[in-house]
Parts: C-alpha cells; sequence; structure tokens
C-alpha cells in the first residue's frame, strides 16, 4: 500500500520494457517493437500517476500552480495529457519535431531538457528512498519533487502554448459572462413555466437545444448588455458567438418586432421544437 514501494515497482517496469526496446532491432522485428513501445507508454502512465500521488502526499501546499489549464481548449484535457508531454519531451530532445513548428522546437528543447533530467533524478531519489526508508519523505525528496512539478508545468504551458492559440484573460472572462448569461436564462425559464425542475435534475436530453436557444433570446432582448451585446464589434465577443455576429443582428431586429404575447409563444415554441 505505501506509494513509494508502488513506485520502485512501476519504475522498475519502465527500465525493463526500455531494455527490450533497446535491445531489439526494431528493421528485423517492426511488430515487436510496436508492441513494446505500448507497453512503454502504459507503463510511464502508470509511472506518472503514481508520482502525482506520491507529490499529493509529499507537497500538496507546494505544487505549482495549474490555473494555465482553463486556458487550454477543452479536448486537450485529458487523462493522459502528463504522458503526452513526457513523449514530446522524449521527442524533442531526440530532434524530433511531431506537432511544432521546427523553429518553436528549437526554443523548447532546453526545457524538455530540463524536464527529463529532473524526472532521471526524481526516480533516483524516489527508488533510494523506497529502498531505505518508503514511508517517509525526507527535505531532499521534497526539493526534487518540488522541481520537478515545477519544470513539468512550464513545459507542459509552452508546448501547447506552440500547438494551439490558448485562451486570453479577456476570452477566460468573455466565457465566464456566458455561463451567467445560461444560468440567468434557466432561471427566468423556471419562472415562467418554460421549463420544470424535475427536467434539469433529470438531464432532460432536450435541455442540450432548449437552454442556448432560450439564451440567445435572453442574451439579445433581456440582458442586451451581456455578453452577446451587439453594440461591440465581433472581435469584442467571445468566440463562441462572433462568428455568428450578423446572423445575431438579424435575429435581433426580427425579435424587437414581436408583441410580449408573440414572444412568450416563441420561446414556448423553443423549449418543445427539436
Amino acid at each position: 500500500p505505501r506509494l513509494l514501494s508502488q513506485f520502485f515497482f512501476a519504475d522498475e517496469r519502465v527500465t525493463r520494457v526500455v531494455a527490450e526496446i533497446n535491445g531489439l532491432d526494431a528493421e528485423l522485428d517492426p511488430q515487436q517493437y510496436l508492441v513494446l513501445l505500448n507497453q512503454l507508454h502504459l507503463s510511464q502512465a502508470h509511472l506518472l500517476a503514481v508520482l502525482e500521488r506520491i507529490m499529493e502526499e509529499c507537497i500538496p501546499t507546494q505544487r505549482h500552480s495549474r490555473d494555465y489549464l482553463v486556458k487550454f481548449p477543452e479536448e486537450l484535457l485529458v487523462d493522459n495529457l502528463g504522458n503526452h508531454m513526457l513523449f514530446a519531451a522524449e521527442c524533442l530532445l531526440a530532434g524530433t519535431f511531431l506537432e511544432v513548428e521546427e523553429a518553436d522546437g528549437a526554443q523548447l528543447r532546453p526545457q524538455a531538457r530540463n524536464l527529463l533530467c529532473s524526472l532521471e533524478l526524481v526516480r533516483t531519489v524516489l527508488r533510494e528512498q523506497s529502498l531505505s526508508q518508503p514511508s517517509s519523505y525526507p527535505e531532499p525528496v521534497r526539493a526534487v519533487l518540488i522541481q520537478f512539478d515545477r519544470l513539468f508545468a512550464e513545459f507542459e504551458l509552452s508546448y501547447v502554448s506552440s500547438l494551439v492559440a490558448v485562451k486570453s484573460p479577456e476570452e477566460i472572462y468573455r466565457q465566464q459572462e456566458i455561463i451567467v448569461l445560461f444560468c440567468e436564462t434557466v432561471e427566468r425559464a423556471l419562472h415562467l413555466g418554460y421549463l420544470t425542475q424535475e427536467m434539469i435534475d433529470g438531464y432532460e436530453p432536450l435541455l442540450m437545444f432548449t437552454i442556448p436557444r432560450l439564451a440567445i433570446i435572453s442574451g439579445l432582448l433581456i440582458y442586451p448588455e451581456g455578453p452577446l451585446s451587439l453594440e461591440q464589434s465581433p472581435e469584442e465577443m467571445s468566440q463562441v458567438f462572433s462568428p455568428f455576429y450578423n446572423l445575431l443582428k438579424k435575429i435581433r431586429d426580427l425579435l424587437r418586432v414581436l408583441s410580449a404575447e408573440e414572444l412568450c409563444l416563441l420561446e414556448r415554441s423553443l423549449c418543445t421544437a427539436e
């Protein structure tokens, strides 16, 4: 049950697979080479998972901030992101630029080198600690973990920033405004009887269409100074809605000619139409 003991065996597994890969001629047995690469990927993922638990136990209040993750596109926020970062660092150090431009890769290589050297130091220190006192984390162990955690976070942010356009603080704020708009839309719909609490509690699938439709009407008519304000330029709007700026203007103009009764009828129909 001790994490350091788990780390020892996870580290042994990685070392063993790497040795098998180094002793194999990939050209003579490409299928076995691919099998070993997959085993290496899985064993490294397990090693990082154990290391993550160790850091949470050993340095919980000294972890490097991961607030930058909110800037990443949602499709990148997967469970194996850490293992992907490790693989990217190894490729960069080997001079292989699989996902980034060569110029970006050259700038990232020093960070990749520092990260991998730090990981090797962590592995050495934790192996020695697991064989001597597997139930304690002395200061030298804590120090190398803190350094590794910082280098990993810095590399992760730099590497992902070279791949995609990370969200700016302004875009994050705009998306938070949209969340508020959706919440206010739901509250208003409950008050007017368009929706029921039972539908929300039961995760009614129709809500995936109903709430965004109602939110567009609310954003254009009820809260015209909010995130759907058309008094701002498309560039000032959230990326969620800016591509539809002209369409939103047409919808707003149509909504403005409706009477209160017609608007109510429209909103009710939007709650039922698929």
